[in-house]
């Protein structure tokens, strides 16, 4: 086996509180790898944390404790300039394709922008605008257009592409298709397996929907408030979930037939009840504990 790429260990995140409000604790303990090539998806429901997981590897959370090591090295609090350093190997694709596009640039532009950063110019950059566009199959006249026009899923492609522009070993996928139909989805997925088995980047791949994590991902890892509770390969994971949370999940995603979506919808119910009673429970012993404590 191949040594992890990625390694999260033990990782908490905490943003501070402000004008009377308490602390949040985004991330706690929490602890993963990625091997070269490979596709972790990680999921949960809006509020998980599975963006600040994204944000704290990318370095745009703080590292409250554990360690966040690429390639062995400590990352986990580096400068300014230290982590422009490592925008070569690790990229990102965010959500929204087209905010995250300037609409006054050409995609040449675009995809050339980082090119030139990082000392490729003239020809060299231009030939490498056009092995861009072919790797997420777009023509090459695409490269004198300006992002509104084209489609959602075409300017997804060209957020993918200016990822890929540097060669990255781990690229972080922030809901990178949720905002598509589903058609489109389905296809710009087709696309980021076949660019891992092209060059073989690893992806990080954060989502809600279980669907998507089956679809790409080798391993799967499981989010709920800050905590991953269950993790494991994808196939078992998303077919025969164990913890009750990662059930709930798999049965909010819709399903075509009426009389097996409303047994879902059923289940769905029954598990979040349970839940909620447990996390009843859970913070009435809290708070006995402390009162124990302070007596």
């Amino acid at each position: 086996m191949n040594a992890p790429l990625l390694e999260v260990d033990d990782l908490d995140v905490i943003y501070p509180g402000g004008r009377g409000r308490k602390p949040f604790h985004a991330l706690k303990s929490v602890s993963l790898d990625i091997r070269p090539g490979e596709t972790v998806g990680l999921v949960g429901e809006s509020g998980s944390g599975k963006t600040t997981l994204g944000r704290a590897v990318l370095g745009l959370a703080p590292v409250s404790g554990g360690a966040i090591r690429f390639d062995g090295r400590d990352i986990s609090h580096l400068t300014r300039k230290q982590r422009r350093g490592l925008a070569k190997d690790i990229q990102v694709v965010f959500q929204d394709p087209y905010s995250s596009l300037n609409p006054s640039m050409t995609i040449e532009q675009i995809l050339a922008e980082p090119l030139t950063a990082n000392g490729v110019e003239g020809g060299s950059a231009r030939t490498r605008v056009r092995e861009l566009l072919d790797s997420v199959q777009l023509p090459a006249d695409a490269a004198q257009r300006l992002p509104k026009e084209f489609s959602g899923g075409q300017r997804q492609r060209i957020a993918i592409a200016r990822a890929l522009a540097l060669d990255p070993r781990l690229i972080v996928a922030d809901e990178a298709v949720s905002a598509l139909d589903l058609s489109t989805q389905a296809r710009v997925l087709d696309l980021f397996i076949q660019i891992q088995e092209a060059t073989g980047v690893a992806y990080l791949f954060v989502t809600h929907d279980l669907s998507v994590v089956r679809h790409v991902s080798h391993r799967v890892a499981v989010l709920y408030r800050g905590e991953i509770v269950e993790q494991g390969p994808a196939a078992q994971v998303t077919k025969d979930p164990e913890h009750p949370y990662t059930q709930r999940l798999f049965m909010a995603a819709p399903v075509p037939d009426p009389d097996r979506q409303e047994q879902r919808r059923a289940n769905r119910l029954r598990l979040l009840e349970a839940q909620q009673e447990q996390d009843i429970q859970a913070r009435a012993g809290g708070v006995a504990a402390s009162e124990l404590a302070e007596g």
